[in-house]
């Protein structure tokens, strides 16, 4: 079992940038592939982003790709979520999840562990 607790978010504008920060613990981090997934106010869970085991491999939703960068340090524990020229239209509570798999999904059915959730509001 993985204990994951995000970090990172906040209210900031248009354009501007955040990066959020989750960390494990427990099972060994590099078992999982990770993943972080957003929810908005009356909508679906959706996947963000995705990275593989030893961080070779990323996969991004259409809607961020080119401004939102995954990252993982596995001698820290910790994935990233690196956001940049945000817009309204990204707030959300951002979740990172753990999947005990090689193969990275976008489907929030595929993780086994999630964390509580980190607050990311974009002002217009």
């Amino acid at each position: 079992q993985v204990q994951l607790v995000e970090s990172g978010g906040g209210l900031v504008q248009a354009g501007g940038s955040l990066r959020l920060s989750c960390a494990a613990s427990g099972r060994t981090f590099i078992d999982y592939v990770m993943g972080w997934f957003r929810q908005a106010p009356g909508k679906e869970r959706e996947f963000v982003a995705g990275i593989s085991r030893s961080g070779s491999n990323t996969y991004y939703a259409d809607s961020v790709k080119g401004r939102f960068t995954i990252s993982r340090v596995n001698a820290k524990n910790t994935v990233y979520l690196q956001m940049n020229s945000l817009k309204p239209e990204d707030t959300a509570v951002y979740y990172c999840a753990a999947d005990l798999s090689s193969v990275i999904g976008r489907w929030s059915r595929n993780y086994d562990y999630w964390g509580q959730g980190t607050q990311v509001t974009v002002s217009s």
